[in-house]
């Protein structure tokens, strides 16, 4: 089936599908010249070339001319005028190529390459100078935002690649100081010039068609098992082709004869039999693909031997495979690997994709760290290992244009491996996409274009669309949809799918919401009858008699829940009570949820299927029903409520002198809120009247609970002090709460969330008693233990990291995680921004970590790696939210056998460690699900109530842009210095190593002299946040400095030009 589509977005075609070796910096024609290719090769007349010229823009004319109208979606900002592809790339485009001559072909593509080579050659600078030796990639980056590694690319054109050789003639001595480094970018123009517009024209009318592949089938494990193609054989690793779709010769002598055949697009899978092989042999390796979202075109897989990623580039290199899926790859030859300048190039770009210009309201769009929404729905995580999260926030500013080209040849220079996909593994990806449809003219099917860029565009029949849009398809121009792909053949560079849900109004909350919902594959549906079977039918529920028996009854105890105040699922709840000798008596009781969640019923099955509970702004979806997570399981105050409970003697210093574990009753007395808590805290002596406080059960005083809150909060602050003493780690993240109306649920208000000592306090009991039962569950079962491990940072960005810090003058010691937390302490500061400087340091120090993981301690055989790396623990699990959590469910069930008060686990290590690996792909979706409903609500926050000014610091610094940390609400955003009104000119340097960009603002008049204003990390800016045309999109704005203020960072510019 011909496409009748303009490619969606310009895949760079990976290196060898031109030649076998490519040099730095070369924009060569193919290697397999056609008849007119050669004879052109063979003329340097310029009539005859002029001829082939007006040749070659005829066809493109009558090509345009019969556009479908689609169009190619731009990035963000000042991205928008870079060109990502290069000129000798091919386009994503499925047309026959009967519909236009090999002529036309070639010289669109010489036309196209000269364009933006000949204004680039310099005087005595020979033609394989300006080439290189290998393309120069300084520029590209790994992506992800589950491992915190992912920073956008901004890919430059072919225009900057050839200006790097002429440097070196003209680099200035490294004794020249500071000015030496500086680099000229500005002034500022528009987005794009007719000259790049019109190679996006031509790199846009370039076509490509392939023969058909058959369809993929999946085994019974659920692996992708692709049948045998005999007109596309599969070559066995180390033989045949060396990229992704390169054809062989056999193939390319029969497409020579029959223009119109559809030639593949993809190469075929490897049997399962060739993957299994080339793992044991090292020839392959397998791990999560990472999709760059602002350069769909670059991807990247873990090295095996956490070393810089390997590099996948261009679509054809991914073989179909999306963002998250488990592949295997094959590794290209050494000449088609990735030139780097520095190390620190695989790690970090000169446009990061930390942010993106717009906040997007959908999944996937944005890989910048949302603040954590804390409102009417709230996560009550305390765990600090959230904390300590992978953070999407660029410390560099490398791969700012090279400062010597000459170490590419010289011993600076490094090679990071390059790859292709030959197995899909698993497709964790859900293949459902949220996006618009546009109307085709003529053709039997719509584009469906997926908000997502990292997904491609999608064939959807027309006979699957709204029955008016044949003849109303405007109406539909601003309609979300969600489309899941159904197959994706190896000849066609778009996918096929099927319509599954019309969403609404794109900008709107609700639909909005349950797009992103859908595309993270988030089960929002309602229970079945057959799980609701399994919920005690006699209502209201009572505790059975024969469970006083086989419990503990602490119901006559002063036990009480601390929680947000809109917190309706209350799991954990806190006792403390001073005993004759001066030590104290503490207990932790959390919901006995496997009391109602019996093992391999319907209830467990979507319990752990959900694996967790997900909170966003206005709404939770819950792992169980709510009978059970707001009734029956919930520790609601003056009601009796099954509990495990683990209760220690500890010494006024918080040492552990006896533990107690067992299943218990308890009757909470009141339901605290952080807040009064914290009042409590912070008035010791007060005596707080009833009306003061929630209803009480009148068991127990109001002095009485105070004194509870006492007692724990000083045990509390020991217990910390103690751990970071140990060397314990903790990195705090801004999170923003919204106050909603409560009738349309729409953003009032936005604040930043405080953490305060009640917050500390309820934390620290709840990590003593997950180290406990983590203590616990080992001993007893050895091999089926159910764990948390955090493994330590990533050696080579901690390396990066230090350099970065040294070059800034942070003297950090990155030699442990108490060092960490130590150094950080030091340099934070206590003047009026240090808590933002805090959070900018935190965001640094994020970026190296690794995520923590679950895991089965019997398919992990090195003890050592079970250690917590931010805890310092060599222990620690999941106990104490079982309500929300399915892995604290299966600790439950571990803990009530080791205590022989409930039956054994019924699964074997390899299924605990398979539903472990579950819980980690859900946590982690669930965490940026909670960050992306946190996006939408602050866009339509800004567009409801802005524009709004605040003062934001400067946390990396780029080539053309900065990204800001907005003080006042917390977010981060990227500001592109072309965007930036009455800025006159700017101009990226390094001083000392340290990224500067210095901004020359507009005079207003003729009189007064040009401002300047030097941007660099930590600095303070005035910036206002704009609502923009598309559905919640908003911009950072850099406002212009008012010069009356001290503190403003702007002198004169009359002397910049010298810098140039």
């Amino acid at each position: 089936m011909d496409s009748p589509m303009e490619p969606p977005r310009q895949s760079k075609k990976t290196k060898q599908n031109r030649e076998p070796k490519r040099g730095q910096n070369q924009s060569r024609a193919p290697p397999q010249k056609d008849a007119y290719a050669r004879l052109l090769s063979q003329h340097s007349s310029s009539v005859f070339s002029s001829y082939l010229e007006q040749c070659a823009q005829d066809s493109l004319s009558q090509k345009e001319a019969n556009d479908s109208g689609f169009h190619h979606d731009k990035l963000n900002g000042a991205q928008q005028s870079r060109d990502f592809s290069d000129p000798g790339d091919f386009s994503l485009s499925s047309k026959n190529k009967g519909e236009e001559s090999s002529l036309s072909l070639y010289m669109e593509k010489l036309s196209t390459r000269n364009a933006r080579q000949e204004p680039e050659r310099k005087p005595g600078v020979s033609e394989r100078q300006q080439r290189g030796q290998r393309r120069d990639t300084a520029t590209s980056q790994d992506g992800d935002i589950e491992s915190g590694e992912e920073v956008a690319c901004s890919r430059p054109t072919s225009a900057k690649k050839h200006q790097k050789p002429q440097r070196k003639k003209d680099e200035p001595s490294k004794n020249a100081g500071p000015k030496a480094a500086e680099e000229y970018v500005g002034p500022v123009t528009a987005p794009a010039d007719a000259g790049e517009q019109q190679q996006e024209k031509a790199r846009k009318s370039k076509k490509k068609s392939q023969p058909k592949h058959p369809g993929e089938e999946k085994n019974g494990e659920g692996i992708p098992k692709l049948p045998a193609d005999p007109q596309t054989p599969r070559p066995k690793p180390g033989m045949g082709k060396t990229a992704a779709g390169t054809d062989s010769p056999g193939e390319r002598s029969k497409n020579k004869g029959d223009r119109r055949a559809r030639k593949q697009v993809f190469e075929s899978y490897m049997s399962l039999e060739e993957v299994s092989h080339g793992l044991k042999r090292g020839e392959l390796y397998q791990g999560q693909l990472r999709i760059n979202p602002k350069n769909y075109t670059e991807a990247f897989v873990p090295s095996p031997d956490d070393t810089r990623d390997i590099f996948l580039d261009g679509v054809v290199a991914r073989n179909r495979a999306l963002n998250g899926d488990i592949v295997v790859v094959e590794i290209l030859p050494r000449d088609q690997w990735k030139v780097v300048r520095s190390d620190t190039d695989c790690d970090s770009t000169s446009e990061s994709d930390t942010q993106t210009k717009h906040v997007a309201p959908t999944a996937q769009n944005s890989t910048r760290h949302a603040p954590t929404p804390n409102a009417t729905a709230e996560d009550q995580s305390s765990d600090p290992e959230e904390l300590v999260r992978p953070h999407d926030v660029s410390f560099t500013a490398t791969g700012e244009r090279q400062e010597d080209p000459s170490t590419t040849r010289a011993s600076a220079e490094i090679l990071q491996k390059t790859a292709k996909v030959v197995y899909i593994v698993e497709r964790k990806h859900s293949r459902a996409v949220m996006g618009h449809l546009k109307f085709l003219p003529d053709k039997p099917f719509a584009m469906f274009s997926p908000v997502d860029h990292r997904v491609p565009r999608i064939n959807v029949k027309l006979d699957d669309c709204p029955a008016d849009f044949r003849t109303h398809p405007g109406d539909f121009a601003n309609i979300l949809f969600i489309c899941r792909i159904t197959d994706w053949p190896a000849d066609s560079n778009f996918a096929d799918g099927q319509l599954a849900k019309t969403l609404g109004q794109a900008g709107e909350i609700e639909p909005e919401t349950e797009g992103i919902l859908t595309e993270y594959d988030v089960d929002f549906s309602e229970f079945t009858e057959e799980v609701l079977d399994c919920l005690p039918k006699n209502l209201p529920w009572t505790i059975p008699p024969e469970e006083f028996a086989k419990r503990r009854d602490l119901r006559k105890e002063c036990i009480f829940t601390i929680d947000p105040a809109t917190a309706r699922d209350l799991d954990d709840a806190l006792s403390c009570k001073q005993l004759p000798d001066g030590n104290f008596e503490v207990g932790v009781h959390i919901a006995d949820v496997s009391y109602f969640v019996e093992e391999g019923t319907a209830l467990d099955t979507i319990a752990s299927q959900r694996a967790t509970s997900v909170y966003l702004v206005q709404m939770v979806v819950p792992m169980l029903p709510r009978l059970l997570c707001e009734e029956l399981c919930s520790l609601n105050p003056l009601t009796d409520r099954l509990t495990f409970s683990v209760i220690w003697k500890l010494t006024p210093e918080g040492k552990i002198l006896d533990e107690w574990f067992g299943r218990s009753i308890i009757r909470s007395c009141v339901k605290l809120s952080y807040d009064d808590a914290q009042r409590m805290i912070d008035a010791p002596e007060k005596l707080f009247p009833l009306e003061e406080l929630p209803p009480i059960d009148p068991e127990h005083t109001i002095d009485e609970i105070h004194q509870a809150v006492l007692y724990l909060h000083s045990i509390a602050k020991n217990l910390r002090a103690q751990r970071f003493i140990g060397g314990a780690l903790r990195l705090d993240q801004i999170k923003l709460s919204f106050t909603l109306d409560k009738e349309t649920m729409m953003p009032q208000g936005c604040y930043i969330y405080e953490y305060r000592d009640s917050n500390k306090l309820v934390e620290e009991f709840m990590l003593l008693a997950n180290m406990a039962t983590a203590t616990h569950i080992y001993g007893k079962f050895p091999e089926l233990a159910l764990l948390r491990r955090h493994p330590p940072p990533r050696t080579k960005m901690l390396k990066e990291l230090e350099m970065l810090c040294s070059q800034l003058g942070l003297n950090i010691d990155f030699s442990s995680a108490g060092s960490i937390q130590k150094s950080l302490c030091a340099v934070y500061g206590d003047d009026e921004y240090s808590v933002y400087r805090k959070e900018v340091l935190n965001n640094m120090c994020s970026r190296p970590m690794q995520l923590a993981l679950y895991f089965c301690t019997g398919a992990l055989k090195k003890k050592g790696e079970f250690r917590h790396y931010a805890l310092n623990v060599p222990l620690y699990t999941h106990f104490t939210s079982p309500i929300r959590r399915y892995p604290d469910i299966m600790v439950h069930r571990l803990l009530a056998s080791s205590l022989k008060v409930g039956p054994d686990l019924g699964l074997s290590t390899e299924q605990v460690e398979k539903q472990a690996a579950y819980c980690n792909d859900k946590k982690t979706l669930s965490k940026r699900v909670q960050e992306l409903s946190s996006e939408l609500y602050f866009g339509v926050f800004v567009k409801e109530c802005g524009p709004l000014d605040s003062k934001a610091m400067v946390m990396g610094v780029l080539n053309m842009s900065f990204d800001v940390l907005i003080l006042k609400y917390g977010v981060q955003k990227r500001v592109y210095c072309k965007s930036i009104v009455g800025l006159d000119s700017f101009h990226y340097l390094k001083v000392n190593k340290v990224p500067q960009l210095k901004l020359v603002w507009a005079s207003e008049d003729l009189e007064s002299p040009r401002e300047e204003q030097v941007i660099s990390i930590f600095s303070v800016v005035e910036v206002q946040l704009k609502a923009e045309e598309g559905p919640l999109k908003y911009s950072a704005v850099l406002k212009k400095p008012d010069t009356s203020d001290p503190r403003a960072n702007t002198h004169s510019a009359e002397s910049l030009d010298s810098h140039i």
